[in-house]
């Protein structure tokens, strides 16, 4: 029987890489999504290539009006929503005494208020509607810890899991199971731009740094997207049923907790 028949999810910033890689495994495990995506084109290209069971809906996490209108569209065509990833985020990096604000306030707008306010909308349907629902956040082993230059990524990461551990509590009242992922490194087209912030400000070649980390990892590689897809399908499962508030890290070893 597969795990997830039945539900809808909306999966946020699902056009590629990690987002991606969940919307196939939910698909193949009996859910219906809802790929929504700030490149709404990119999008709808991801849910052609699935299928019948997925759609696109246009979403910018850090605009309320957009975050209401991707929730009312899934729930138009899906019908409700049982489960909800909040994987949109993006990446800054810079040595303390050269943050900008403007880094701050992107990294602060998508990673932690896109993921409360796109989590409060689905909490309020699920709530209204009666629906014991998943909720999962997308963390990071970087707001576990400190690192030199990743201060903004670090803090809105940790952020991340803090507003889980809250929201959990919360809305485990209603029947609303709120926990989270904690990935390492991933491979992927994002690792480009992660790379770039390195050679940029340790000096290192282009690809260095993607290798050092890459070789450091216990396990002995870089996480592909789909090493994640396990731990997403099981919190969205009932197996998770009775976890409430925790952050998981999956990682190949990198961190242990």
């Amino acid at each position: 029987m597969k795990r997830l028949g039945g539900k809808s999810a909306l999966i946020t910033g699902a056009a590629r890489g990690i987002g991606l890689a969940f919307a196939k495994a939910y698909v193949a495990e009996g859910a219906r999504v809802a790929i929504a995506d700030i490149n709404y084109e990119q999008a709808c290209d991801a849910a052609t290539a699935i299928g019948g069971a997925a759609i696109a809906v246009k979403l910018d996490v850090t605009k309320q009006d957009s975050i209401n209108a991707a929730v009312a569209q899934t729930v138009e065509t899906l019908g409700q929503i049982d489960v909800l990833i909040n994987n949109a985020a993006v990446f800054t990096a810079a040595p303390i005494t050269d943050i900008t604000q403007d880094d701050y306030a992107r990294a602060f707008d998508v990673n932690v208020a896109g993921t409360l306010f796109t989590l409060q909308a689905v909490a309020r349907h699920m709530i209204v509607r009666g629906i014991k629902g998943k909720i999962i956040n997308m963390a990071s082993q970087a707001g576990r810890r400190g690192e030199p230059l990743v201060g903004v990524y670090c803090a809105s990461k940790a952020a991340v899991i803090s507003l889980t551990q809250s929201a959990g509590l919360n809305l485990i009242t209603h029947g609303i199971n709120v926990n989270a992922i904690a990935p390492g490194v991933v491979d992927g087209a994002h690792w480009d731009g992660v790379d770039a912030f390195f050679a940029k400000y340790e000096g290192k070649a282009p690809g260095q740094k993607k290798k050092e980390v890459g070789d450091a990892v216990p396990f002995g590689r870089m996480a592909s997207a789909e090493d994640l897809t396990g731990m997403a399908v099981f919190l969205a499962s009932q197996d998770a049923d009775y976890i409430v508030a925790q952050t998981y890290n999956v990682d190949g070893g990198n961190w242990m907790s």
